[in-house]
């Protein structure tokens, strides 16, 4: 299960190419670290392959073993990515006590600081995706964006950022991101500006259009979904049961499924929503896409789940998670046609990272020009979702069903990762 060390860290690559890097994290517990650190895995484009966890709730030791992803995203930052995954582990690691003792306000991470990217230049294909690409490079979060285009062919976009380095109010770090960003943009811009967003812009983060009734069915109709899904390839290949037989302390949570990127966070960010702790779980990922699962856990008072109904509820959220982790529409909206695309919140207020890449280098892929979008929550059915809504033009609204089918699973293949 890897190599004993003293960091928390731990980081050991492969001596052959295609073998995969093993990353050891070894550190003091906390409620739904293992979410937590799995979202950042995903954030730097890799795959689990397998994975081991452990934990006594004082101290866990997690081991993955994964791959890149790569998708043209340039080297991988593996120092990056150990010095996030140190940051997420409880400081009281280093001094040798129970984080468990720290009140919730020391462990809430403060709000980061809100940053207006705002740019003017002339629009080609893929100019969107390739500035997501650079912000997503340099570490820079994209909380909402509004972008727009003029019948002249200019485009006015409007990024609300945040910046996992808390390095964006000095000097150095916008004029590296000024470069990165010309670049892309070319000799055809006539403005790149950032400056901090006042509480006014701030606000607006949360504000968003109200998604249509019909829109509403589409995509978090429960039983309109279940019945889409009735027949798929994933549907039959899923399973999830619960034995309480096998632990006197434990439930064992046994899941098979056709594995999709992020499997891992989905799972344990469902967990994590639903309250349940894993004290020990092994992950396998097969050669023909095939992943099992085996999960120890207990509620969050410690005990077995025992209520039927319970099993039932966690069982359902989690087949749901697993076959439709996003939604994907593509409806009408007057002349234009708009792609819609709606992932759930973590009850900690965190979205899914890369989506809003996923979405613009797939309309790059199928050569699709973007001519407005938006990033917004809402709350349905007393949940939180971020939702993505992208205006394709109005050349796009005469599409034939088959042409709609293409842009919906191109989307739809790229955020799982089975493009």
């Amino acid at each position: 299960m890897g190599v004993p060390s003293d960091e928390v860290v731990q980081i050991q690559h492969p001596d052959a190419a295609d073998d995969p890097t093993v990353v050891t994290v070894s550190c003091s517990d906390k409620t739904g670290l293992g979410c937590d650190l799995c979202r950042v895995v995903l954030l730097f484009g890799l795959n689990i392959l397998k994975g081991d966890m452990s934990t006594d709730g004082r101290w866990c030791y997690i081991v993955l073993w994964v791959v890149p992803r790569r998708r043209g995203r340039g080297p991988m930052a593996w120092d990056l990515l150990k010095e996030r995954l140190v940051e997420l582990c409880p400081a009281a690691a280093s001094f040798g006590f129970d984080s468990s003792y720290l009140e919730p306000d020391d462990l809430a991470p403060a709000t980061p600081q809100v940053f207006l990217l705002k740019f003017c230049c002339f629009d080609r294909m893929g100019l969107l995706h390739d500035v997501t690409r650079v912000l997503c490079e340099m570490e820079l979060t994209i909380r909402r964006v509004k972008v727009s285009t003029t019948p002249d062919g200019r485009v006015m976009d409007l990024f609300f950022i945040t910046d996992a380095r808390e390095l964006l109010h000095t000097k150095n770090r916008r004029e590296e991101a000024y470069e990165r960003l010309q670049g892309v943009l070319g000799d055809s811009v006539t403005s790149c500006e950032i400056d901090s967003a006042t509480e006014d812009m701030s606000s607006c983060i949360q504000a968003s259009a109200l998604l249509s009734p019909h829109v509403l069915e589409q995509m978090f109709d429960i039983d309109l979904i279940e019945g889409q899904l009735s027949h798929s390839r994933s549907n039959s290949c899923l399973s999830v049961t619960m034995d309480n037989s096998l632990s006197p302390v434990h439930t064992l949570i046994q899941i098979q499924c056709v594995d999709h990127k992020g499997l891992v966070y989905d799972i344990m960010r469902t967990l994590k929503d639903c309250n349940i702790q894993i004290s020990y779980g092994r992950f396998y990922a097969g050669q023909k896409g095939r992943c099992e699962l085996d999960l120890f856990a207990v509620q969050s008072d410690g005990k077995k789940i025992l209520d039927q109904q319970k099993q039932r509820t966690l069982s359902s959220r989690l087949r749901m998670e697993l076959l439709r982790p996003l939604r994907v529409a593509l409806v009408d909206r007057g002349p234009d046609m708009e792609l819609l695309v709606a992932n759930p919140v973590e009850v900690s207020g965190k979205g899914r990272p890369l989506v809003f890449y996923d979405i613009t280098l797939a309309l790059k892929n199928l050569h699709k020009r973007i001519f407005l979008a938006e990033i917004g929550r809402h709350v349905v059915d007393d949940r939180e979702w971020e939702v993505y809504r992208v205006h394709l033009g109005e050349h796009d609204h005469e599409l034939s069903c088959s042409a709609r089918s293409k842009i919906v699973d191109g989307v739809m293949n790229m955020l799982m990762g089975w493009d």
